[in-house]
């Protein structure tokens, strides 16, 4: 699966998920354990930000969202 695959299904699977997910989460529905890669895709996505943090055990996890733009929202 290509870098622009996973990032469309990355975005697709936020849209769908209104309280965010972290990347673990995502990764996880992708069976995908290549974690740093997770992040440059979340990373590069501009429409993706950190909504939250969320304590995970001992550690902090980022909750990412996307920015879901309205229908009527004029095109660039």
């Amino acid at each position: 699966m290509g870098s622009n695959v996973r990032i469309n299904k990355t975005r697709e699977l936020l849209r769908n998920s209104p309280d965010g997910l972290t990347a673990r989460q995502i990764a996880d529905v992708f069976d995908y354990d290549n974690m740093p890669h997770m992040y440059r895709i979340l990373k590069s996505m501009p429409d993706a930000y950190i909504d939250r943090w969320q304590r995970t055990g001992k550690r902090l996890s980022a909750v990412w969202c996307v920015v879901v733009p309205p229908p009527n929202c004029p095109k660039p």
